[in-house]
């Protein structure tokens, strides 16, 4: 029986990767198009939310928003959530229907073909070079002033030990909201580690629950509250698994 799951688990597993492959060929030559200049973004916006849907459906996801905030058009925000699989990024984009920008690690840019527009459409950080910093701050004001969101994973990367409920987070996301005066929206997903998680022999199609918090505003706030404020969208976002798990 174990070895009967662990062959569909792995044909599962290379399916994903061929989700993500086919919408990309599919609209190749409109997301170049989109990305010729920064201000087709919002058209590669609309066709990465496609892309993200095509692959959760695919892949047997279906998705349940709890919202408490609706997003305004004209404002940026500050985007964060628990980072536990490798459908985050497509979970964001499906919950999310204002543009923003992912803020990734640059590792992900030697993905083939998904690399190559990732490179050129999301803040790329690179842990490894001081510099880099500066850069995500020059970038993500760029594209603040542009009339889009940023979004962030603030604990940095997936942890190995998922018996983590959640990490701690680092610095950079609130860093950025208050020192650009952006709300920041805490976002909830229940779900992803248990139906999709790095360990790659596990997890199963089924419901993603998401939860979009209440804003917290960071405007009149200073470089010296961002711990305060980093505490407090991490007991948001702790609080509610924890609700989550009750529930289940």
């Amino acid at each position: 029986m174990r070895g009967i799951k662990m062959f569909f688990w792995i044909l599962w597993r290379i399916w994903f990767y061929v989700m993500i492959t086919i919408p990309i060929l599919i609209m190749f030559p409109f997301l170049v198009a989109s990305i010729v200049s920064e201000k087709g973004y919002p058209y590669f916006f609309k066709m990465a939310r496609i892309w993200a849907k095509c692959i959760l459906f695919g892949m047997g996801f279906y998705y349940k928003i709890d919202k408490q905030y609706e997003l305004e058009p004209n404002k940026s925000y500050m985007l964060v959530a628990n980072h536990t699989s490798m459908i985050d990024i497509m979970l964001m984009l499906a919950v999310v229907q204002k543009p923003f920008v992912f803020v990734g690690k640059k590792e992900l840019s030697k993905i083939p073909l998904f690399g190559f527009f990732y490179k050129r459409t999301c803040i790329l950080v690179d842990r490894n070079c001081p510099k880099s910093k500066m850069d995500v701050f020059n970038s993500a004001q760029r594209r603040i002033k542009q009339g889009l969101s940023i979004c962030i994973f603030p604990e940095g990367g997936v942890p190995n030990d998922e018996s983590i409920l959640l990490d701690s987070f680092k610095d950079g996301a609130f860093r950025l909201a208050i020192e650009h005066q952006i709300p920041i929206l805490p976002i909830t997903f229940a779900d992803n580690k248990k139906h999709f998680s790095y360990t790659f022999f596990s997890g199963s199609p089924g419901l993603l629950r998401a939860k979009i918090h209440p804003l917290i505003e960071t405007k009149g706030k200073i470089a010296t509250d961002r711990k305060s404020v980093r505490e407090q969208v991490w007991h948001i976002i702790y609080d509610q698994l924890l609700a989550f798990q009750k529930i289940n």
